[in-house]
């Protein structure tokens, strides 16, 4: 189950993400990010996924396609972002 809650500020868009980023999850995901304001800077908080599939990893990578930066602390999903050469946000760490 993937619970996603999006934030649009002056400045970006923030995906927070709680769950498992996978299979028609991580596309439905991808579709809502599209659809946002391409304008702004795209934040995806990944602090409280606990699992990523291959999908999942799919909608990562396109995310940093579109210029995301990325928030996570847990080794698992900080792996998971190191291995997909996703960037970081604030060294990974901190409030959005």
């Amino acid at each position: 189950m993937l619970r996603v809650e999006m934030q649009i500020s002056d400045k970006a868009l923030i995906v927070r993400l709680e769950g498992r980023l996978t299979g028609d999850d991580a596309e439905h995901v991808r579709v809502l990010v599209t659809r946002g304001n391409a304008e702004k800077a795209l934040i995806v908080d990944l602090r409280e996924v606990t699992y990523i599939d291959p999908a999942g990893e799919a909608a990562l990578t396109f995310f940093s396609r579109l210029g995301a930066k990325f928030i996570a602390e847990d080794v698992y999903v900080v792996d998971v972002c190191k291995r997909l050469n996703l960037p970081l946000a604030r060294n990974g760490k901190g409030k959005v």
